[in-house]
């Protein structure tokens, strides 16, 4: 804790500012005391009026004897009259403000910027954060430089809100500090906030790329946040880490995982016995992890054969509608009966699988939203499935004003293959 806390400080530093800036306002009044404290010489302006009344009397007497015309002595006459007036406005004098003027003015200064700042607007929140950072801004350093595992009991007493927000806070006054970023990450975890966890793991991997801890827990999470499938980035990422460590054991267990989910068995059966080979050379008892390997790859099998009774469906975007699909958009694939009801199979993908218009996408048994309702099921019980596919620029799975769909196309029972156009706009 400091001596001065940080609202002292403030309410200082602005008393200081306010100051200065009363002082500024009337240092003019200084200087134009001090330019004005001369004696103004009285005898002089005396002579200058007596001049222009001679130069006056001479113009006339000139313009009486034809000397000049009326038009030259008017012009005469009225420079002269310009000429007295700015010898009078020069000896002008300026009556300067007192001491006790200066002094009103370098009081009300402040006052008037302290009471405008009070009415601009609630201030209370500043001060809340303010106050909870001298209370457990330390805390929050300590945590995320490691030097503490867990905070003391008085830093949670409001459920660890004032503690988050300091965290927060800290991290971003120490933006390029990647361990910070990666303990801010286990934070939102334990509060099961993933996708703010996701995105401090992604910018302390921006930060720190070569750290494999890093790059493999930002995988991970990418992993199971995105339902179990590795997107072009984890995917990316992974690969990078292999190829600095080709024998790390939690980036070939990940890949073997994506690809399985991603419905490419071989390559998730040739990772899976790449694991193994790896884990059966080291030394030691290792039974129960090769046959958790062993049962994986049963696993994969027995996904391979569920998927080749699956259907293939061909999405095509009509050319017309390409302008408005957006980058961030999803397209939401789905096996339904056609009187409605909760999907036989589904799928949620990022708009990146359409390339060119098109795209291929399996649904099997796989994607079923439960176990009990599958395609297979539905077949047996003779029920008529129709698939529908739908882009959507919110994400959710509900269709909403602006989305674009197709109409549901109906399967045969036998059916393996199914076409699907996306042509037309939700209203």
């Amino acid at each position: 804790m400091t001596i001065f806390s940080t609202f002292g400080l403030f309410v200082a530093l602005s008393l200081f500012i306010a100051l200065i800036l009363a002082v500024i306002a009337i240092m003019p009044w200084l200087k134009s005391s001090k330019r004005n404290a001369q004696p103004v010489d009285d005898q002089l302006l005396d002579i200058n009026v007596a001049v222009f009344r001679e130069r006056l009397a001479e113009l006339q007497i000139d313009k009486d004897q034809g000397t000049i015309d009326d038009a030259h002595y008017q012009n005469q006459k009225l420079e002269l009259e310009r000429q007295l007036l700015d010898v009078q406005r020069q000896v002008a004098t300026m009556t300067p403000p007192d001491t006790k003027s200066r002094l009103m003015v370098m009081v009300w200064v402040p006052l008037l910027a302290g009471l405008a700042y009070i009415l601009i607007g609630d201030r209370t929140p500043t001060f809340d954060f303010w106050a909870a950072e001298d209370k457990v801004g330390q805390v929050a350093d300590d945590l995320l430089t490691g030097k503490i595992d867990q905070p003391p009991a008085w830093a949670i007493e409001d459920e660890g809100r004032e503690l988050i927000t300091q965290m927060q806070a800290n991290v971003h006054h120490h933006a390029h500090d990647a361990d910070r970023w990666m303990r801010l990450s286990e934070l939102f975890l334990s509060l099961e906030a993933n996708e703010a966890a996701l995105e401090a793991l992604s910018r302390a991997y921006r930060l720190s790329p070569d750290n494999e801890e890093i790059a493999t827990t930002y995988a991970q999470i990418s992993f199971f946040a995105n339902q179990g499938q590795l997107d072009a980035s984890s995917r990316r990422v992974l690969k990078e880490v292999l190829a600095k460590n080709p024998e790390h054991e939690g980036a070939q267990m990940l890949m073997a995982m994506g690809e399985a989910r991603a419905s490419n068995f071989d390559e998730a059966q040739s990772w899976i016995k790449r694991l193994r080979d790896s884990i059966a050379a080291k030394p030691g008892d290792h039974t129960q992890a090769l046959a958790s390997l062993d049962e994986l790859s049963a696993n994969v099998v027995i996904q391979q054969q569920q998927a080749s009774q699956g259907i293939e469906v061909n999405v095509t975007v009509n050319p017309s509608l390409l302008p408005l699909v957006k980058a961030d958009d999803i397209l939401f694939i789905a096996i339904r009966d056609v009187n409605g009801g909760a999907p036989y199979a589904a799928k949620r993908l990022p708009i990146t699988v359409i390339q060119q218009g098109q795209a291929s996408i399996s649904l099997s048994d796989l994607d079923a939203m439960m176990p009990e309702r599958t395609i297979a099921s539905a077949r047996s019980e003779k029920v008529q499935l129709a698939v529908v596919a739908r882009i959507s620029h919110s994400g959710t799975a509900g269709a909403e004003s602006g989305d674009l769909s197709g109409n549901p196309v109906v399967i045969a029972a036998d059916q393996n293959q199914v076409n699907v156009e996306i042509n037309q706009q939700v209203p």
